[in-house]
């Protein structure tokens, strides 16, 4: 997890199962992303909380509020959640990117962030760049087009 003002610009690389989550307020031109590997913390697990959609949004928001941001200014995009690997087995771990998508929407919807935009799924890897002098996402991915949103 990472929180930068502008002129920063934020990377996270090699999106696949897990789930870029950029949060900015466009007043302060205040950018966080923290990048989501796994949908929950099991009880007490002592590790890196940036790592789990539960708890990594919850404190990232709580870090970006101690620098000033508002709430209700606060708007989101996300990427990533792709499917890596076909298992024949229909295991959960197989579909970890879809349980992650789900897991940080539904934090998203909990703590009162608005979702703008979304490029999740599928089955390719992304890298997400985040622009906190305009707010902006750049995505990029071996062999598409790059997007921006």
């Amino acid at each position: 997890m990472k929180i930068c003002r502008a002129p920063g610009v934020l990377v996270t690389y090699a999106l696949g199962s897990c789930i870029g989550v950029c949060i900015y307020d466009p007043v302060l031109k205040l950018a966080g992303m923290v990048h989501i590997m796994l949908p929950n913390i099991y009880e007490n697990r002592r590790d890196n909380i940036f790592k789990y959609a539960d708890t990594g949004i919850a404190e990232t928001l709580r870090k970006m509020e101690a620098f000033g941001a508002v709430r209700n200014r606060l708007v989101c995009k996300i990427a990533g959640g792709a499917k890596m690997f076909e298992l024949g087995d229909n295991s959960s771990i197989g579909n970890i990117g879809a349980r992650n998508i789900d897991s940080v929407k539904m934090v998203l919807s909990k703590e009162r962030v608005r979702l703008l935009k979304a490029d999740v799924g599928s089955n390719y890897a992304r890298t997400m760049f985040f622009d906190a002098a305009t707010g902006e996402v750049t995505i990029k991915a071996y062999g598409k087009p790059e997007l921006k949103f």
